[in-house]
């Protein structure tokens, strides 16, 4: 996967950050309370200096540089001082407060944004090759400890969803290529010899539609995959889970005759809604499950039933023992009974196209690996009286 280069955006000499904003916040707001508690003294000192109000009219005033003032002029030129020099230290102090206040919140929001630029600078860093970058904030638990830990919760699951994503891509090329390479080794090797008979090409022709069927088998798997996956265009119809129980064991009716394989089966009604097709196939898979990886003369049984909110249909056979730990493992793309990609027959995806599908159905999956070999794989959707 090539990986794009992300554009930095070009910095900007001053720009509108959240950093900025909040210190000019902070400056407003401190110059708003610092005018409001200037108004406030103003208005006190205003109704407090009035102790010529008590005097009689004509009264006299006698200062200590010897003059002497009518007791109301004394009185405003009193206030009109006191007025004065209480508007000019008071712009002063609200002055310096609000450059205190202003140069004090641009530290301490750019400490508590720190972290978001983390994010930012992390966010950039990121690309199919380092997808193990984390933030692991250490700070205190507040909101950003909590968005840093949400984009590294995130970043979990994108590096699960490419890993993912990388070795389903290389187990595919694998199973394709193998395939393609007998067909090219068969037909290399007839051509190459010149006294090649019709027998040896019927044996080439018969070993060609052999690998290409298998390699059909496998785009089909995939692209039955990927259609459940992204439950785009899945039809909702009514469906009961026993029919595709029905046609999936006539379809393996030849198998388990030659592999003479017991089949007792108990169908009860088990109505869902959701997409036929998808449906069927899972049944399909479960049943065909069942039959390959059997042993001559073993059992296979299977039940469908309702109970509560949910449609189940269980499958259950006997086979080669599987740890159950190993169990949840099946369930992954290209998968078989514990091993990876051995060259044995089906495709490895019958299972991670079941979970799928109960996926997009809204319902869950699940196995339980039996004693003495063989295991019982049971699903459950929701019931189509409940959808």
């Amino acid at each position: 996967m090539i990986s794009r280069p992300v554009r930095v955006p070009a910095r900007r000499g001053l720009r509108p950050t959240l950093r900025l904003r909040l210190t000019l916040l902070n400056g407003v707001l401190l110059l708003g309370a610092g005018a409001l508690l200037m108004l406030v003294a103003w208005l006190v000192v205003s109704a407090a200096l009035h102790p010529a109000d008590e005097l009689a009219a004509g009264t006299v005033v006698r200062l200590a540089d010897g003059r002497q003032l009518d007791v109301r002029a004394w009185q405003e030129a009193l206030l009109a001082a006191a007025q004065t020099e209480l508007t000019a230290k008071g712009l002063v102090a609200v002055v310096a407060i609000s450059i205190v206040g202003v140069i004090g919140a641009y530290a301490v929001v750019g400490r508590a944004l720190r972290p978001l630029h983390h994010v930012t600078a992390t966010a950039r860093r990121l690309g199919g090759e380092t997808l193990d970058q984390r933030i692991r904030y250490t700070g205190a638990d507040d909101e950003v400890a909590e968005l840093a830990d949400t984009f590294d919760a995130m970043l979990d699951r994108l590096g699960a969803a490419f890993t993912a994503q990388h070795r389903f891509v290389a187990n595919a090329s694998h199973e394709l290529r193998t395939p393609l390479a007998v067909m090219r080794t068969e037909i290399d090797v007839t051509l190459s010899d010149p006294e090649a008979n019709v027998a040896e090409l019927r044996r080439m022709a018969t070993v060609v539609r052999d690998a290409s069927e298998r390699a059909n088998a496998l785009v089909d798997a995939l692209l039955m995959l990927a259609r459940s996956e992204g439950r785009t265009g899945l039809r909702r119809e009514p469906v009961d889970l026993g029919t595709g129980v029905v046609s999936a064991l006539s379809a393996m009716d030849h198998e388990v005759r030659r592999t003479k394989l017991s089949v007792s089966t108990e169908l009860r009604p088990a109505p869902v809604i959701g997409d036929p097709s998808l449906l069927d196939r899972l049944a399909g898979n479960l049943i065909e499950n069942a039959v390959r990886y059997n042993h001559l003369g073993g059992r296979i049984w299977v039940e469908s039933r309702h109970d509560g909110e949910y449609a189940r249909l269980m499958v259950g056979n006997t086979g080669f023992t599987v740890d159950q730990v190993d169990v949840s493992g099946l369930f992954e793309p290209f998968r078989r009974g514990g091993r990876e990609r051995t060259g044995a027959r089906g495709s490895g995806l019958g299972l991670s196209i079941v979970k799928a599908v109960c996926t997009a159905h809204g319902g869950t999956v699940g196995a339980v690996a039996l004693p003495g070999g063989g295991m019982e794989v049971t699903i459950a959707l929701p019931l189509a009286s409940e959808q």
